[in-house]
């Protein structure tokens, strides 16, 4: 079934529905495939219509009553036909109306009508039956001819781009509808699939990545050879380092982490080596370093990408030979650590740039970890919210909540820039601000996540100007944002947009949106 209320926050449709009561002063409306219409309430005296036949007939009763049992024909009609659409005369005989399809194969959901237009000029003995059907039926005869006259009379070539427009609204209609239920369908997939591990220790994800990670991380559980974890920050590399650890043979013996970016040079040659009793100002006494602190466990070296070059020196030694010199010492101390070293920038970068010794790299890089992205693995986002929500609620001691459908369809279309450490805050805001409520609805979500992708979306389409520049316009803006979003699949956009393949194809040749051009012309093809 079609979510119709849903219908109203896609931006495409309202632009569209904007336009064709700008230009055609046309009511549009969605008629579901039992005939009611969805987006209109008899008892809303507020709404202001666009077409002057419903802003005359609507807000009366007899009206509403003519008007909505034709509509309930014209979806009959439509169902009944195998075009995808009808023009047929109005309720009154004398106006036109477009009635365009909504299906998905064989599927029938409904259908767009769009309210009212005149193909041409009406003859006076129709003129005058209409207005005597109208004033049969209790209602303002005079009204109803003052408002047929406002109507423009459309010539050959608008009408045909009224139309396309017309069916453009229904084809939105369908799309929207389709990846909602492949959204859901994949949603359902995750939650009800079984026999596939999703945990590794805190780690969580069922995603292809992550799948292939705990592979990794069980081939390397017997090994103490030096591990290099790569990712962005937020993505959890932490938790790597503690799964790697605590699935060893070191697991029973300490773990020690130490973020290389929180100190300077001295401060953290002293915390890593230790130093000896009046080796500097302050050295009241003899201190262990964390190297002696995790020997025969494992040492996590956070942000090592942020140690200077000195230290990287020593930090080769004790890698090399095992063996370590405190701050002021003279005697050398045997340690046996593995190290586990971690980063979010690029080291063959900062190799070429200077700022990172080869030898180092090669040292630490025995076994390469790349985490993934949140947004490159949004197959676990529900995974994971179901988790921090059940989390955060056991915390904070308050009843167990669920995301509202919006919210959770804005939370998987954000890109996550934050990553994990990103939603698990959003997910403790949204249980605090959500206070008794049950469900927790998308108006609570940050602003950054609610608007994402507004700005992207078809803005500002004119409603002045030539009707075939603005659907140009319009048309293109669309085939580039489609090509975008389904990673230049052309098959899959044409099947979503409606059109053949070839029909495409020729669209993105005329447009100029083929995506080695926009690369060549320095825009952004991805």
């Amino acid at each position: 079934m079609i979510n119709w209320e849903e219908l109203k926050h896609i931006h495409v449709i309202r632009k569209l529905e904007e336009i064709l009561a700008q230009w055609f002063s046309t009511e549009i409306f969605f008629v579901d495939e039992r005939g009611q219409v969805r987006n209109f309430d008899p008892l809303d005296r507020q709404r202001e219509f666009k077409n002057p036949i419903s802003a005359t007939l609507l807000p009366k009763e007899k009206g509403r009553e003519l008007i909505l049992n034709f509509m309930k024909e014209a979806n009959e009609k439509i169902f009944g036909s195998d075009q995808a659409h009808l023009v047929i005369p109005g309720p009154s005989g004398a106006e036109q109306v477009v009635v365009s399809r909504i299906a998905i194969g064989n599927d029938f959901f409904g259908s767009v009508i769009a309210y009212s237009i005149i193909e041409k000029d009406i003859p006076a003995d129709a003129r005058a039956k209409a207005i005597a059907k109208i004033e049969a039926l209790g209602l303002d005869g005079e009204a109803f001819a003052a408002a047929l006259g406002k109507l423009k009379v459309l010539s050959g070539g608008e009408r045909k781009y009224f139309y396309e427009l017309v069916d453009l609204v229904a084809q939105e209609i369908v799309t929207f509808h389709t990846e909602i239920s492949k959204r859901e369908e994949r949603i359902t997939a995750l939650n009800t699939e079984l026999g596939h591990r999703y945990r590794y220790d805190q780690m969580i994800g069922k995603s292809k990545p992550m799948q292939e990670l705990y592979g990794m991380l069980d081939k390397i559980k017997n090994s103490d050879s030096t591990v290099l974890v790569q990712g962005e920050n937020g993505t959890g590399k932490e938790l790597i380092a503690r799964a790697i650890h605590y699935n060893s043979a070191r697991k029973d013996l300490p773990f020690v982490t130490v973020n290389c970016s929180a100190f300077n040079e001295n401060l953290l040659d002293s915390e890593l080596f230790g130093h000896v009793k009046g080796a500097f100002t302050g050295a009241i006494k003899d201190k262990k370093g964390l190297f002696e602190a995790a020997n025969k466990g494992t040492l996590f070296l956070d942000e090592i990408g942020d140690m200077t070059l000195t230290m990287q020196v020593k930090l080769l030694r004790v890698l090399q030979e095992g063996t370590l010199l405190p701050v002021g010492g003279t005697g050398q101390i045997k340690v046996d650590v593995r190290v586990v070293a971690a980063t979010n920038k690029d080291l063959k970068e900062m190799i070429e740039q200077g700022q990172f010794r080869e030898d180092l790299y090669y040292r630490i890089n025995v076994i390469n970890l790349v985490v993934p992205s949140l947004r490159n693995r949004k197959e676990d986002i529900p995974i994971l919210v179901d988790h921090f929500v059940a989390e955060g609620c056991k915390e904070k001691k308050v009843k167990p909540k669920i995301l509202a459908k919006r919210a959770m369809e804005k939370i998987l279309d954000y890109p996550w820039p934050g990553n994990i450490r990103e939603l698990q805050n959003e997910i403790e805001r949204l249980i605090v601000l959500s206070g008794d409520e049950d469900k927790v609805a998308a108006e609570l979500l940050s602003p950054r996540i609610r608007e994402f992708g507004e700005a992207t979306k078809v803005q500002g389409v004119r409603v002045a100007g030539k009707l075939k520049d603005a659907l140009e316009e319009l048309e293109k803006t669309m085939i580039r944002e489609g090509l975008k979003r389904t990673n230049w699949n052309k098959s899959r956009l044409a099947k979503e947009l409606g059109i053949s393949r070839a029909g495409l194809i020729m669209k993105v040749e005329k447009y100029g949106l083929d995506k080695r051009k926009l690369a060549r012309s320095g825009e952004e093809a991805a």
